[in-house]
């Protein structure tokens, strides 16, 4: 009888370490959810985000934006300033814990809504400038 109960904790308990999915899977599902679900959507004035993809190889969690209106323009972007403010956010999100603990990147594009080929602002923010 103890044996049985034995082979049964055993294979219950591969059987949950079989279903659990990776880092990079769970990055990977999350990103294309919250794209299917929440994408196009304006989170400021002139700011829409178009998606949320993740790129396994480099650990990078990737925000492709579009900016209209007046913030449709080149050169209007500070680097610094976005920068800081990009960091700022990343630090005071609870949301991304799990990728910063496990050193992911974090891409943000900018494009242009009147020439959409048009990148006018790009950041990638690697864990020593989050940390």
């Amino acid at each position: 009888m103890k044996k049985k109960s034995l082979i049964c904790m055993l294979a219950a308990a591969l059987f949950c370490c079989a279903c659990q999915e990776s880092l990079e899977e769970k990055a990977a599902r999350e990103c294309q959810q919250y794209t299917k679900k929440n994408c196009p959507a304006a989170i400021d004035k002139n700011v829409i985000v178009d998606s949320l993809t993740f790129d396994a190889a480099t650990h990078t969690l990737h925000f492709h934006y579009t900016l209209t209106g007046v913030a449709d323009s080149v050169g209007l972007l500070s680097r610094e300033e976005v920068r800081k403010a990009l960091i700022d956010q990343l630090h005071n999100t609870t949301m991304m814990r799990m990728y910063k603990e496990a050193d992911y990147n974090f891409a943000y594009t900018y494009y242009s809504q009147r020439r959409p080929e048009l990148v006018l602002f790009e950041e990638t923010l690697t864990a020593k400038d989050y940390q």
